[in-house]
């Protein structure tokens, strides 16, 4: 209510010295004031609507003004082609009209209200049809016009969000542009600074020839191995070369350079699926522990997944440590939920077992923990593979407890990967002809892969 907010903001000055003295706190209590604030001025507008449409005759200032507010609202969501909307918008809220009826006695509000929540109802998203038909519902005026001014927000919110959806595509390609440009620029002063992306593409090639080596017949020879592995191509190498960020030891090892704006964000996401692996593992290992009692208990696999997500969750750790804490709160919780469903708590045993099993987590070669973490993995590169597609790959047995967060892990990272590959696809297709073209066999000097189409360099 963009009058009703200038008639009634309250505007709160503090004299505040240029060091920087107004603390957090200072800030939270400046924003709190100011919310009450906000909520009492409206509270008093609502207030006086109310008594003014109680007075006989009723007086219906406020009310004209909230018509005039609702129709700059309606006219704002129409295209230009709206002629026949518009001057219907027009015909029936004039102001000037209104108010002689006011002035007569003649006004109607609750005819003028039921063509704003039709008119409303006309432009809305179908997401909104819910909010409007509650609408309907509401009898008392002043609820009413509260109610429709509420939905009004939602529908511009929908408006901005179209909006915004609609020129995302133009603005990410001027963006790429962009950042290919400045790269571009600073490469012709460094021309050795693609140097760490070769290296990590070409462990990518490496990675992809050895995994179709070893899926090939024991009987196939070097030169037969070309025809029975289907050959690398580019994308390929690119979606392994970005499935290996996220295992990247950032402490010792330099991060590519077409990559290293976006280190924090996949540093990010690497923490976040390191998180998930075990709160994963965590759940298999309690699940089996537990049989079949609390695989169906509504909210147990959330509280255990909080539980991991607290615990694994600061600047530093220590592993071991954690899932000792994480090992006793896991039993406790189990104990809880077959006590409230009826089963048996875990024997003192069975406790330790469970517990040992979580510590167990934090060596490297777990059996359990690799297994979901190939998964995990497999997920993501089934993922990447499918990111131009609409269908969306079906998360691996085990997983089914942390689906929810994987996939809202993967389609980040999928966003994350696509941009950069947007921005940089010219520098990565320049290396990759060179990797592919190279004479020697191919498969680590297994498996020749022929020569493929030079793409235009940019050096």
């Amino acid at each position: 209510m963009p009058q009703l907010k200038q008639c009634f903001s309250i505007q709160l000055l503090f004299l505040v010295p240029s060091y920087g003295f107004l603390t957090w706190k200072w800030a939270v209590m400046v924003h709190n004031l100011e919310k009450k604030v906000r909520e009492i001025v409206h509270k008093a507008f609502w207030d006086c609507l109310e008594a003014q449409l109680k007075e006989d005759p009723p007086t219906y200032d406020h009310a004209i003004k909230l018509l005039g507010e609702i129709k700059e609202n309606l006219l704002s969501f129409l295209l230009p082609g709206h002629t026949r909307l518009r001057n219907q918008i027009m015909e029936v809220l004039d102001l000037d009209l209104i108010k002689q009826e006011a002035e007569n006695g003649a006004l109607d509000i609750a005819k003028l209200v039921e063509f704003v929540i039709g008119m409303m109802g006309t432009l809305c998203a179908p997401a909104r049809d819910e909010e409007i038909k509650k609408l309907k519902d509401i009898r008392e005026i002043v609820p009413l016009f509260r109610a429709i001014f509420s939905v009004l927000d939602l529908m511009k919110m929908d408006m901005a969000n179209f909006a915004v959806s609609s020129i995302r595509p133009k603005l990410m390609q001027q963006s790429a542009e962009y950042e290919r440009k400045k790269f571009q620029e600073f490469l012709e002063k460094q021309p050795n600074s693609l140097d760490l992306v070769t290296d990590w593409l070409q462990e990518a090639a490496d990675d992809l020839a050895k995994l179709r080596y070893k899926k090939l017949p024991p009987s196939s020879s070097a030169v037969g191995a070309a025809g029975g592995a289907s050959v690398l191509c580019s994308t390929a190498i690119q979606n392994q070369a970005y499935l290996k960020l996220l295992k990247w030891d950032h402490t010792n090892r330099p991060f590519p350079e077409t990559v290293l704006m976006d280190q924090s964000r996949f540093q990010e996401i690497q923490l976040e699926l390191e998180q998930l692996l075990v709160a994963g593992t965590v759940l298999l290992v309690t699940f089996s522990a537990a049989g079949a009692a609390l695989i169906d208990v509504p909210g147990f696999a959330e509280k255990i997944k909080t539980i991991v997500k607290v615990l694994l969750t600061g600047i530093s750790f220590n592993l071991k440590e954690s899932l000792a804490t994480i090992g006793e709160k896991v039993c406790a919780e189990v104990n809880s939920c077959l006590s409230q469903h009826g089963f048996a708590p875990f024997t003192a045993e069975k406790e330790t077992v469970l517990k040992g099993q979580i510590q167990a987590v934090a060596n490297p070669d777990n059996t359990i923990c690799k297994l979901i973490d190939s998964r995990i993995q497999k997920f993501l590169e089934n993922y990447l593979a499918s990111s131009h597609q609409k269908a969306v790959p079906t998360v691996p047995g085990g997983l089914g407890p942390i689906q929810r967060e994987l996939e809202e892990i993967a389609i980040k990272y999928v966003r994350l990967v696509n941009y950069n590959k947007m921005v940089f696809s010219p520098y990565y297709d320049a290396v990759l002809g060179k990797i592919l073209t190279k004479e020697e066999p191919q498969l680590v000097g297994m498996c020749y892969v022929g020569k493929v189409e030079q793409p235009n360099s940019v050096f």
